[in-house]
């Protein structure tokens, strides 16, 4: 049975499904990633890239049966951009190999990528209530919580869980996302690149569980959280930079108007400017909060530039043709 049959029983042609699931140090949770995988999608090629890992993880990779290959640059980013340039396949399920998420959504992931011409399609965590404290700690959803009301608020909401690390792409996603982050802010890059050349995504709710004894979590609350909000800020202002330098030249604007109105008041009053240094600073502020807006305008352009560029490319890719016969 291929994986078309699977997914779209009466599709003309069978779309080459593979799983991607970037490691590091994952000796004790890969082995049963590979294996569910394997199991909710039996046609698909599962794809494991080891991130320089110090403990049995190739060899675990291999003994489930899994195709292991080497990224020597250390970050999830890194890894992920080797994967999406090497792999050919016409979906893509990308997947943390710490057995966190639920292999047995795949399917549905899949089949709604499929059924609908869909680009993105998440899965959304659901952790039970008796194990969310150990899974999916209050930090880390506070965290979640905060960064994605932030994309949602200035990219569009169409997205609920914005660092989630279950995904599944489209060929065409994939062969035009100009993965350009290192480590965990990789997922914050998905979201924002299927927002803002508005591809067609869908989310699926996927059941989220704690890693398996022995197995230790490589993320960092305060450091990967302030990673994360840096790589918005900068998204923001690469991608909206009207908004990221008019809330600058407002910010300014306002911090001249502050000194500049005592001064004012007393000119009015006296006709002596008594602070002329005050005077100067305000005035200087006043003409880089102009300066600020006019940058703004002028990367505006740029910016739309840049997304007509990014859009060529994805339509130079062919669209899937995986439809059903009459």
């Amino acid at each position: 049975m291929t994986p078309g049959a699977q997914l779209l029983p009466l599709a003309r042609n069978a779309p080459r499904i593979a799983v991607l699931i970037p490691c590091y140090n994952e000796e004790v949770a890969i082995p049963r990633v590979v294996a569910a995988f394997r199991a909710a999608l039996p046609d698909a090629t599962i794809y494991v890239y080891d991130n320089n890992s110090k403990d049995g993880t190739v060899a675990a990779a291999r003994a489930a049966g899994a195709v292991v290959r080497n990224e020597s640059l250390q970050g999830k980013g890194h890894v992920v951009r080797r994967m999406f340039a090497d792999i050919e396949a016409d979906a893509y399920v990308l997947v943390d190999g710490d057995d966190t998420y639920d292999a047995a959504a795949a399917p549905e992931m899949l089949r709604l990528l499929l059924a609908d011409r869909l680009d993105m399609v998440t899965g959304v965590r659901r952790t039970p209530e008796a194990i969310a404290a150990a899974a999916y700690r209050r930090g880390h959803q506070l965290g979640n919580a905060v960064l994605t009301g932030m994309v949602r608020w200035v990219f569009g909401d169409r997205i609920s869980d914005m660092l989630s690390g279950y995904r599944v792409f489209s060929r065409r996603f994939v062969k035009s996302f100009p993965a350009l982050a290192a480590g965990f802010e990789t997922e914050t890059e998905f979201t924002v690149h299927a927002l803002e050349l508005k591809l067609p995504v869908g989310e699926v709710p996927s059941a989220y569980k704690e890693r398996p004894a022995g197995s230790t979590s490589k993320l960092n609350t305060y450091r990967d959280g302030f990673r994360i909000l840096r790589t918005i800020i900068h998204l923001v202002q690469r991608e909206r930079p009207l908004m990221f330098f008019s809330v600058a030249g407002g910010i300014l604007l306002f911090l001249a108007l502050v000194l500049a109105v005592p001064l004012l008041q007393t000119f009015l009053a006296t006709g002596l400017v008594p602070r002329l240094p005050t005077a100067v600073l305000a005035t200087g502020l006043v003409l880089l909060s102009f300066l600020s807006f006019v940058c703004g305008l002028i990367l505006d352009t740029v910016t739309r530039g840049r997304q007509e560029a990014k859009r060529i490319a994805y339509l130079a890719l062919p669209a899937p043709d995986f439809e059903e016969h009459p």
